[in-house]
């Protein structure tokens, strides 16, 4: 790769990123209400792309020697620190070092 094409791929990149940042402000301006379909949206995908993640990471759970017991204790421990925590952040970190330590030292 040649020093200009690397310099287009990174404008592309960059323009790119800006596109997608900016274009909502200017679609939906301050003030101005969105669509009750935008609204919608986005009252729901949120628990739509959790759901899609916990599905994608649980595909290839049950096929191995361990059954999925891991990440079934992890989910477990997850939701219990989440509601006892009610932190987002603390439930994503401390769900993570829960798998990885069942993962690499109780399940290996």
């Amino acid at each position: 790769m040649t020093i200009t094409e690397s310099i287009i791929t990174i404008g592309a990149v960059i323009l790119g990123t800006m596109l997608t940042r900016f274009l909502p402000f200017l679609i939906f301006p301050e003030g101005k209400k969105p669509p009750l379909y935008i609204e919608y949206l986005g009252t729901v995908l949120p628990f739509a792309v959790i759901g899609f993640l916990v599905v994608f990471c649980l595909k290839d759970s049950f096929g191995g020697g361990r059954y999925g017991l891991p990440e079934i204790i992890a989910i477990f421990f997850i939701v219990v620190l989440h509601k006892l925590r009610k932190n987002m952040l603390l439930s994503i970190c401390g769900g993570t070092a829960f798998y990885m330590f069942l993962v690499q030292r109780v399940f290996c």
